[in-house]
């Protein structure tokens, strides 16, 4: 039998993909995938170990393990987060309608509008990314680049009705009193 993984060292597993390992137990590990998420598979399961990280069980939280995979998935690749939308959006189309009734109308499956909207979401904030590590901005011009983001943020609420999770919700600035 192979080492007993700990938790945080990195396998390839035929069938999951490229992973971490999240949880042991006795029978167990979880192991939080790319591309299919939190899995549990058999110690003894067949995977290739990237990284191993032994006598690390119960030492790291789940929490700081998936952080810490998100944050590096963000810095080195082109993935994005997996945004779920609301579940009674699922499968459905919107219709646009143009005022000229010799035009055809357009019908647009809702999950691939969705998936735009995230898709603008995510270049935004690269684009937030980029001018906050900027050298060759100062400091104001800075202030103003991103207040325009924040009113971009601001005019896409419209569309947080399709998020499932509100901690994924564009924000604005929000009502000043």
């Amino acid at each position: 039998m192979k080492n007993l993984l700990g938790i945080g060292s990195r396998i390839k597993h035929e069938k999951f993909g490229m992973g971490v390992v999240t949880n042991v137990t006795s029978k167990l590990y979880w192991v939080t995938f790319i591309d299919s998420g939190l899995e549990t598979i058999e110690l003894d399961s067949e995977f290739d170990t990237v990284e191993a990280v032994e006598d690390e069980v119960d030492s790291v939280s789940f929490y700081e393990v998936e952080s810490t995979l998100r944050n590096l998935l963000k810095q080195y690749s082109d993935i994005s987060e997996i945004v779920p939308i609301a579940d009674k959006w699922k499968g459905g189309s919107i219709t646009l309608n143009p005022g000229d009734p010799n035009l055809a109308s357009k019908e647009i499956a809702i999950d691939a509008f969705f998936h735009k909207i995230v898709m603008v979401r995510d270049r935004i904030r690269v684009m937030e990314q980029k001018i906050n590590s900027s050298k060759n901005l100062d400091d104001q011009e800075k202030v103003d680049l991103q207040q325009y983001l924040t009113r971009i943020y601001g005019s896409l609420t419209t569309f947080n009705i399709l998020f499932k999770n509100n901690s994924q919700n564009f924000k604005g600035e929000g009502k000043s009193k």
